[in-house]
């Protein structure tokens, strides 16, 4: 009589372990003022061999469109929503996201039972990751000065909403690299997601661990690109380690173009970009993103598909077979097939905002909240007043339907 419950809970234990199975890990790295100069596998003159690797041992997508500006481009990352939806126009404006209005993607993929961390910066509303429904989190407040010292901002640190010191002689990147990793051993039979908002590479630049003594301003940012580079590459060393590389995507952007003082050195073989951070130029707005999944995204492919910020909660939700929230308006379009090699339904336009300032783009075209028009076949270094009246009605016709001036009444 024992044998029948037996087998039921044995088949009830194979049937959760395959369908973890199915579900991939998902490690989503959000570098900090990282544009398309400041990697060496989109043509920056810097050197990035891990992260290098990651792009030939996986798939780039050469056409990923953030926000020009911190905040407005995480949130729209979190929510899958436009910034006009949201509320959160800049930096400065956060009040509005809040539970009662907004659904993260760590909501709905917990409800598809992965485990949950945020590790690193957040400026995302007036609440952290813990009232998001992230399982662990790691939040420090701030950019930039990293170690506990004369000028220090960063001199204190949340680990699931309780307050720490940050010991002397302490690098912050370097704890935050400590806490993820502690992390990656605890889940046994779920899937996990894992935020990881690094703090490289926002300014102020200051020394790393690595710097050498007397280094100038332009050193220290180098110094910067590469202890970046180096955490990355330390991070894939211990998924081989834990055996995780097959069942873990690994993406890696920038959540805005560089800054505009680094900008002049932050070139794409060898040229100067339209724009940089806090602009509304594709150097503003277009950033890297690698995608590495072992033996499933095609090694060294690059894609040249629209991808925006609005799309990785769709995508998320797609790969761990999680429910899209009911009666919310996402912007966002999956492209997990793309991940997986296969064509998709890729989208036809990327939406861009910046305070009350927007475009929307196409592959071959840029229309702005103004009525300018521009021709982008020699994006990212220029962008040319155009007179095609045919795909500007079609871009006309995109921003009539979004009605970014209706605001909070758009959703």
């Amino acid at each position: 009589m024992k044998i029948l419950p037996c087998i039921l809970a044995l088949f009830h234990l194979l049937g959760s372990s395959l369908i973890a199975a199915d579900k991939p890990n998902i490690i989503m790295i959000l570098a900090d003022d990282v544009g398309l100069g400041n990697l060496g596998c989109t043509g920056g003159p810097f050197k990035t061999p891990h992260l290098d690797a990651l792009a030939k041992g996986g798939t780039q997508f050469s056409h990923c469109f953030a926000m020009p500006q911190c905040s407005p481009s995480r949130c729209t990352l979190l929510t899958g929503r436009y910034p006009f939806r949201t509320g959160l126009l800049g930096n400065h404006d956060r009040e509005d996201v809040l539970p009662k209005n907004e659904v993260m993607f760590s909501n709905v993929m917990k409800q598809a039972g992965y485990v949950t961390a945020s590790v690193g910066k957040w400026h995302v509303g007036p609440l952290g990751p813990v009232e998001w429904g992230f399982d662990e989190s790691f939040l420090f407040p701030g950019s930039g000065l990293y170690w506990r010292a004369k000028k220090a901002q960063s001199k204190r640190y949340q680990i699931n909403g309780k307050e720490h010191d940050l010991p002397e002689g302490q690098y912050l990147p370097d704890r935050l690299h400590e806490f993820l990793v502690s992390f990656l051993a605890k889940p046994k039979d779920k899937p996990f997601l894992i935020y990881y908002a690094m703090s490289h590479i926002h300014g102020e630049i200051v020394r790393t661990p690595d710097s050498k003594p007397g280094a100038d301003e332009n050193q220290l940012y180098t110094d910067n690109i590469e202890y970046m580079d180096k955490l990355v590459g330390k991070l894939m060393a211990e998924l081989d380690r834990l055996h995780l590389r097959e069942k873990t995507l690994v993406l890696f952007t920038g959540d805005n173009g560089t800054s505009g003082g680094y900008s002049r050195r932050s070139t794409v073989n060898g040229k100067p970009l339209s724009g940089h951070k806090l602009k509304l130029l594709e150097g503003g707005s277009r950033v890297p993103l690698i995608a590495n999944w072992k033996g499933t995204t095609p090694a060294g492919k690059v894609v040249n598909d629209l991808v925006d910020f609005s799309d990785f909660f769709p995508t998320f939700a797609d790969l761990g077979g999680a429910k899209l929230p009911a009666g919310v308006k996402l912007d966002g379009h999956s492209f997990a097939p793309q991940l997986r090699g296969e064509k998709g339904a890729p989208r036809d336009w990327v939406y861009v905002q910046l305070a009350s300032n927007w475009y929307v783009r196409s592959s071959g075209f840029k229309l702005t909240r103004d009525g300018e028009f521009y021709d982008m076949s020699d994006a990212p270094f220029s962008e040319k007043r155009a007179t095609n009246e045919t795909e500007r009605a079609k871009l006309q016709a995109i921003l009539g339907q979004l009605n970014p001036a209706g605001g909070n009444a758009s959703k």
